[in-house]
């Protein structure tokens, strides 16, 4: 890159004020990202300690989602569940209501993708630009800024905030409308969740075999069986690390979403069903807060 080239592209991040709410596993590192590379940052979170690390780093405290919204340029998104995602965007002192004409919009939450379409056109009619732009590669794709982002929504505001974007994934991708991002989403997390089961399950079969299971993990990670999950979280089950990277919470909510989203379209999805009953079982026994390869503590205990 030319110094004049990269000197442009620092004054742009140095106008360019960005907003971040939600300062969780994941959405620490994303906004730690977004500071490193120039951008002004203001924060709001439900729980200001969560934002301690980002203050020092030099973000600036909200004391409300409104006042944040007031004064960003882009506002991103990552908290929990959709309800979150449909107060802090259209509640009475949400984001749409308090942000200036011309703002961008980044919802980067797993949420709903009718709710995405009902953001957008909320957003549309107030002058502003809205995009869907769930993620995956959890905490470690987070921390390593190099996340996968499926967006939804108009090009135009795709490529107006892809620099940005860009500085916390690698594999960026508009994938349609608005909603095509969430129902992206739907997808990456339909596919693992029955490939939780059978990383869970390969593991334990490795255990009462007799074998080792890291020297079983590396044989079969190299071939046909090898996924992200069989090679991160298959890691962690073995050295007995449940912390979340992902929250076995959320990834219920995930899951409910796509049963839901299946549903409506008569999609029968009978994988996504057991894996979700499993997760279900695992939450009512105290699992809620753990990370999602504390399943095979369930099936170890069948």
């Amino acid at each position: 890159m030319s110094k004049e080239r990269e000197n442009a592209n620092m004054s742009i991040q140095e106008k360019t004020v960005i907003g971040f709410i939600g300062i969780g596993v994941m959405g620490k590192s994303m906004a730690s990202h977004l500071l490193k590379a120039g951008y002004s940052v203001l924060v709001y979170t439900r729980t200001q300690q969560k934002a301690d690390e980002l203050l020092a780093a030099g973000a600036v405290w909200k004391e409300t989602v409104a006042e944040l919204a007031q004064e960003s340029d882009v506002v991103i998104t990552m908290v929990g569940y959709p309800s979150d995602v449909e107060e802090v965007y259209l509640g009475e002192g949400g984001i749409i209501a308090h942000a200036k004409p011309g703002s961008h919009f980044i919802d980067m939450t797993t949420s709903s993708p009718l709710l995405a379409q009902k953001i957008y056109a909320q957003a549309k009619a107030h002058g502003m630009h809205a995009l869907d732009a769930p993620v995956s590669g959890g905490d470690v794709g987070a921390r390593e800024a190099r996340l996968t982002i499926m967006a939804g929504g108009e090009e135009e505001a795709f490529e107006a905030v892809k620099p940005i974007l860009a500085v916390m994934g690698t594999n960026i991708v508009l994938q349609g409308a608005a909603g095509a991002g969430q129902h992206t989403k739907m997808c990456n997390q339909i596919a693992i969740a029955t490939n939780m089961i059978g990383v869970c399950e390969a593991i334990l079969y490795a255990q009462k075999a007799g074998l080792d299971p890291e020297r079983v993990l590396t044989s079969i990670e190299a071939g046909a069986a090898g996924s992200w999950s069989l090679s991160n979280l298959g890691r962690r089950m073995i050295a007995g690390n449940f912390e979340p990277g992902f929250y076995v919470k959320h990834f219920i909510k995930d899951m409910t979403i796509a049963l839901e989203a299946a549903q409506e379209m008569g999609l029968m999805t009978p994988g996504l069903a057991l894996s979700k009953q499993l997760y279900d079982e695992l939450a009512a026994q105290g699992g809620e807060n753990k990370g999602t390869q504390a399943l095979i503590t369930l099936l170890a205990s069948m």
